[in-house]
């Protein structure tokens, strides 16, 4: 990623800002693996979780006229953005709706919005705890007693 944003810098725009969405695993699956967070910050730029899209299973849902469309494990947004905020991102990308059940749009992966304050308010309780600390420092000489 890191080559990717310094030729964006060169092209002459600084804001640039890397986002984990999750890797393809298998058909129909989607995982993160939060070693990317830590991984993407050698871009030098802020690190963003999309956290929704995260959880989409690509054309995991079977539509009642045929055809597929992607599904979604919505319940476990809470899971991903706990962990992408505990590790240190800059930033969390979700969809919120006021109805995902009717939304027109990757309904199964938005997080619905009456529910939105409770979350931001424990990933902010997160970050108060996490965001900022050193990396730890890896003595690996030998242990003497």
């Amino acid at each position: 990623m890191a080559n990717s944003t310094e030729k964006i810098r060169l092209a002459g725009n600084q804001n640039v800002m890397v986002c984990e969405r999750g890797t393809m695993f298998g058909y129909n699956d989607l995982i993160v693996d939060p070693r990317n967070f830590e991984w993407l910050r050698e871009a030098n730029c802020p690190v963003v979780a999309d956290v929704t899209h995260a959880l989409q299973q690509p054309a995991g849902k079977k539509l009642d006229g045929g055809g597929v469309a992607s599904g979604g494990l919505r319940e476990l947004i809470p899971c991903i953005a706990r962990t992408a905020v505990a590790v240190g991102v800059d930033g969390i990308f979700m969809e919120v709706h006021d109805d995902p059940l009717n939304s027109p749009c990757d309904g199964p992966t938005q997080w619905p919005l009456r529910n939105l304050e409770e979350l931001l308010e424990e990933l902010i309780a997160i970050a108060r705890v996490t965001k900022g600390k050193k990396p730890l420092k890896i003595d690996l000489t030998p242990f003497k007693e």
